[in-house]
Formats: structure tokens, sequence, C-alpha cells
């Protein structure tokens, strides 16, 4: 033992001797021979210092005279003359101290070429393992090439020694295969009995494997994981397996993923916040948004959650997976701790919540959370929820909702006062379709020309032509150019009464107004006249119409048309 501590306080003092001549003297450092007593003699006399003889333990104790330079843990001369005198005893008793100095000098600049390197045991028992440079960069090269079904016999005989740091030093060197990293450490298992599997080893060979993003390592890396936590009960941690399912979410292994995470139980470890995010993660990303909820249920069961931005992942995910009321859920314990996930993730939110009659009240919910500057630029999702209002039929609730807007923000525009007068107006309420229209005109708002084609459309379905004939006359008053839409609403309405004459007339007015029919239009008008007025004449003069303008029937309304005009032709014949 005593040796061995000696060979290496004669390699740190050798280092530490080469690296302060080389300070003086680059020269010195030009061969990587041995520094012998003669060339650090040499040295000195060059520098105008000198020094005295290597004493019978070989301990070099050197004295430097230059002006202002000393060697840290050196006693300088004067220092030693004095400590003679007082019976102090410098170079005897004192032999570990000296050392110990010198071997403190070593460190501040040692292996630099040196091929050994002095590391402490990390196990606490201030054991130190000697790491040689040059065996280990042999085995590097050995494991950074790709290598076949030799790799283990090239391990056998390199002679190595595997300690916990030495591996853990190769684990954490970047560029080596992963591959070759498992199987390395599966041979050093196997063949080298001073090897201990430590969690510190397991966790540096997860981390190194799984920043290669292959899937053939990743299953392998796993096998090997759950070989270790088999037999070793509690050396695995969390941090290990979300390393391993991170990496398993990012080949898009969803099912992998939730085997690691099912595992932990058996290896003694509770997930935190990252496991469940990275296994679910990875099961949205597969689309198993079944599996990926039963793992968030059990998040939410924990009451852990990860930062916002995570968590309005979350949402979005399963937002697109159709599960917007799972995604409430999350939402909800997100508010509870204070937490407020990205806007975008919670507008997607309430999107996805108004897709259904069901859980637009639970859109309309969390527009009360909006406030201040988030409000006040919060058109789209308030839009959205109206919309959903509307649609299920809820225009009241939709007109309150548009009064807390003019109120609180933020201000609705036309869109918006649109969407609840065409509420009422499917409703055939046309009075508060009216009242709205009012109430946008108050605001400073311009009804456009869907304003007045949904109210005049909801006086057409009832019959009511000459109220919508009022608010016909007000479009064209405000707007110089209608939509086809306007027109073929009001034709059908003439139709519906079979009033084809104003019908016609409607038809007729189109191109004054810079309006082309459409085949719609002729169609429904067609289709009328022959059903209705058995007038074949007027609908082939429309036939004759829509060739001129490059507009094409279908046959089976060109097929109506001749049928009346046969059947009225066999009537003349028969009279």
């Amino acid at each position: 033992m005593w040796r061995s501590v000696v060979a290496r306080a004669a390699l740190s003092r050798q280092a530490a001797a080469r690296s302060f001549c080389a300070t003086q003297n680059p020269k010195v450092l030009s061969s990587s021979k041995t520094l012998t007593q003669a060339d650090f003699d040499s040295h000195l006399t060059e520098a105008g210092q000198s020094s005295v003889g290597f004493g019978e333990n070989g301990d070099t104790q050197l004295e430097i005279f230059s002006d202002g330079v000393e060697i840290p843990g050196v006693l300088d001369r004067d220092a030693q003359l004095d400590s003679s005198a007082s019976g102090d005893d410098v170079f005897g008793d004192s032999e570990q101290s000296v050392h110990a100095q010198w071997d403190s000098f070593a460190t501040e600049g040692e292996n630099s070429d040196d091929q050994i390197e002095t590391v402490a045991s990390g196990d606490g028992e201030g054991e130190v393992f000697e790491i040689d440079m040059e065996q280990l960069e042999s085995l590097l090269s050995l494991l950074q090439s790709s290598v076949d079904g030799s790799l283990e016999s090239s391990l056998d005989v390199m002679g190595l020694t595997l300690h916990e740091e030495f591996v853990v030093k190769v684990l954490e060197t970047p560029v080596v295969l992963g591959e070759n990293l498992i199987r390395f450490f599966k041979w050093g298992m196997k063949e080298k009995p001073e090897f201990k599997v430590t969690t510190r080893v397991v966790y540096a060979l997860a981390h190194a494997v799984c920043s290669n993003l292959k899937r053939k390592d990743a299953y392998a890396l796993w096998d090997l994981i759950k070989e270790i936590g088999e037999k070793e009960n509690g050396l695995l941690n969390v941090e290990i397996l979300n390393e391993l399912i991170a990496l398993l979410s990012k080949l898009g292994k969803g099912k992998a993923a939730l085997e690691v995470f099912n595992k932990f139980g058996d290896f003694g470890c509770v997930p935190n916040v990252d496991t469940y995010y990275f296994t679910i993660e990875a099961l949205c990303r597969r689309s198993i948004f079944d599996w990926a909820w039963s793992v968030c249920e059990k998040m939410l069961g924990a009451g852990s959650l990860p930062e916002n931005e995570k968590v309005g992942k979350i949402i979005s995910w399963f937002c697109k997976g159709r599960d917007a009321k799972d995604a409430h859920s999350v939402y909800l314990l997100a508010k509870e701790k204070n937490q407020y996930p990205p806007r975008s993730s919670v507008n997607f939110l309430i999107s996805s919540l108004c897709r259904k009659d069901e859980t637009v009240k639970l859109a309309l919910e969390i527009l009360d959370d909006f406030s201040g500057e988030a409000r006040k630029y919060a058109i789209k999702p308030f839009s959205t929820v109206i919309h959903g209002l509307c649609r299920m039929r809820d225009v009241d609730g939709a007109k309150q909702l548009l009064s807390k807007m003019i109120a609180e923000g933020p201000p609705p525009g036309n869109a918006v006062f649109n969407l609840v007068i065409n509420g009422y107006s499917k409703a055939g309420d046309l009075g508060e379709a009216i009242e709205i229209k009012k109430l946008m005109e108050s605001r400073g708002l311009k009804p456009d020309v869907y304003t007045y084609t949904v109210i005049l459309s909801g006086y057409a379905n009832g019959g009511q032509m000459e109220e919508a004939c009022e608010v016909f006359l007000e479009a064209k008053k405000n707007h110089s150019k209608l939509s086809p839409v306007t027109y073929h609403t009001l034709i059908r309405g003439y139709c519906k009464l079979e009033e084809f004459d104003k019908a016609l007339k409607l038809l007729g007015e189109m191109n004054d107004f810079g309006v082309q029919p459409n085949v719609d239009e002729y169609n429904k008008l067609i289709q009328s006249l022959c059903l209705k007025a058995l007038d074949w004449e007027t609908a082939e003069k429309l036939l004759e119409e829509m060739k001129e303008k490059g507009l094409y029937l279908n046959g089976i309304t060109r097929g109506l048309v001749r049928a009346v005009k046969e059947m009225e032709e066999e009537e003349l014949v028969l009279g």
C-alpha cells in the first residue's frame, strides 16, 4: 500500500516539476521523456536559481531564490532556516505533509501529457483509482467504430478494470454508438466481478443511448433496464425511466412507452410530472387517446401538472383527438392550481367544446377567465361561443353574451351581430332581429349585404314578402351591388307563393345591379313554372337565355320541361 502511495506521489511531483519548468522554459517539455534530476538542475541554473539534491527518500527539496517567485506549497529558504533554528523538523516527521504539498501543486497543471488520471471513488470510502488514459482511449476507439460480433472478444484481451469512474467516463463520451455501449455494459456485468452496477452508471448509460434516437437501441436498452430492475430492487430511479420514455416518445413508440410507465411500481419508482407528460405525449402521437387519457387521469389524481407550456400541449392533443371534455378537465385542474396555459391552447379548447351542443356551455364558462388585455383581443373565442349558442338555438343566450361583450369587451363587430341576427331570423323572431340590427347601427356599424339577406330570408320563409321587399329596398339603397343569394332568396319566396311574374322581374333586375344569375336561380324558377303553372313556354325561354349566357341546366329539369310540353300537346290532340 505504501509503495502505491509513494508511486502516485512521485508521479504527481514529477508532473508538478515539469509544469513549473514549462513556465520558465518551454523547451523542457518539447520531449515526452521523463524529467530527470539533471534536466531540472539545468533549468534552475538557467533561471538563476539552484536546487538541493534528492534526499534519501527520493523527494526533491527545492529552494527558490528568484525575486518574488514561489512555488505554492514549498517553504522558502529563510523559512527553512528559521524552522531549523527553532528545532522544527522540516523534512523529517512532516514527510507526508511535504508529499501532500507537492501533490496539491501538481494538480494545478497535471494530466496535460500524463497517461494516468487519478480520481476519487464515488462510493464514499475515500478509495482512489487511477484511470489509464491510454487504455481509455483504446477502448473508446473500439466503441466508436462499427464492429461485428468480435466486440466482446476484443474487450476480453484489453485487460480492463471496470471501476465506476472509468465506466462513467466511457459512457459520458459523445459520439459512441449506443449499441456498442449496451454491449460493453452487458459484457462488464457478465465478465468483470469488480464492476458494480450503480444508479449513477445506469443513468449515464440511459442518457448516452437516448441521445442517439435509434429504435433498435431503445428496445435493447429497455430489455437491459428490465433485467437490472428485476435483479436489483431500488437501483433504478425515475430519471432513468423518464429518459427511456422520452426517447420512445420521440420515436413514436406509444405502446412501449406505456409499458415502461406501467413498470414503475415494480421497480419501486413513483412517477413525476415528466413521467406523465412524456407518456401522454407518446400515446397521443400515435393517436391512442383512450390510453393517453387513462394516464392523464392518474396525473390528475396525483394533483401534479407540468409547466404551463406542456399543460397547453396536453389540452391541444386531446382536442385534436375529439376529446374536448377530457381536455377541459385538464384545464380545470390547471386553473385550480393557478396555472395558465398558453392562450392559443385555451382558444383551441373553446372551439373544440363548441363543436357539440352539450359542451358549448363549458366553453361559455371559460370566457369568464378572460380579463385585461387577453379579453380585449379575444374576439375569436367569443365569436365561436356565440356561433355555438345560435346553432343550438339558444339565441337569447347569444344575445346576453353579445350585451356582455358590448359592456366589458371585446367589442363585437359585424360578424358577431350577424350571427345573432341570423339566429333570430331562423327562429322566426324577426322583431328581435330588427332590434339587433338597430343596436348594430347605434354602435356605428353599417349593416352589410349579409345582414339584409338573413333578415329578408326570415320574412320570405314566413311568406311575408311585403316586409321582405322593404328590407330589399333598404339594401339596394345602402349597397350598390347585392349578392346572388339575396335575389335567390326573394325569387324562392315568390315562387313559393306562385307569384311568377314578380320572380321573373327580379331575375331580369339582377343584371341591372351587376349580379349575374346562376344555375340555381334558373333551376328553381323553371321547376316552379313547370310544376305549378305548367308554363313550359316561359320555361323554354329561360332555357334559351341560359344557353346564351353559357349556363347549362341538369338533365332532370330539361326532361321536366319536355314532359310538360308533351303532356299539353297530348291534351290538345285529345281535345
